[in-house]
């Protein structure tokens, strides 16, 4: 299986998680939501516990939730990154968004959920690229708040 495309993963997953006689329910939890996340110590056959925990606490469904880097996403990184670096070419955040295109249309994060006494439990799979994504997203929209605090604290003492 390729550990830069979660496609054959997720196929396993559906597969799975309905010979288990569970409904899938199209939606993504959350961090605002009170969360449990499974700890599968690097076992990647984790996700199999998690649905057959699911069954076992009564879950009629699991939520699915999936993402696939979108060419149009990777090109608004690509522009805010040059935006924030002008006029350096070079810098790490260019270089780091230009190395995600090889995956753009590759599935990059899976996360199942099942609630139970009131608690969400969740199970997410990532890619290596994924999470070098989301790194990147995180440090440019940090970059970005600190640009509109500064343009704000610059016009507070202007009045």
């Amino acid at each position: 299986m390729s550990k830069d495309n979660l496609l054959a993963l997720k196929d396993d997953m559906i597969a799975f998680i309905e010979g288990h006689g569970l409904l899938r329910l199209p939606g993504f939890v959350t961090e605002d939501v009170p969360s449990v996340l499974w700890d599968g110590k690097g076992n990647p056959d984790a996700w199999k516990d998690f649905v057959e925990m699911a069954k076992h606490a009564g879950a009629p469904f699991l939520t699915f939730s999936e993402v696939t880097l979108e060419r149009e996403e990777l090109d608004a990184l690509m522009e805010e990154a040059s935006e924030m670096n002008y006029p350096d070419e070079e810098a790490t955040e260019l270089v780091e968004a230009e190395w995600l295109r090889k995956y753009a249309g590759k599935l990059g994060y899976i996360q199942l959920g099942f609630v139970h006494q009131g608690l969400v439990f969740l199970h997410e799979t990532t890619t290596e690229w994924y999470d070098r994504y989301m790194s990147l997203l995180e440090d440019i929209e940090s970059f970005n708040d600190i640009v509109i605090d500064d343009h704000h604290h610059h016009d507070d003492e202007e009045e």
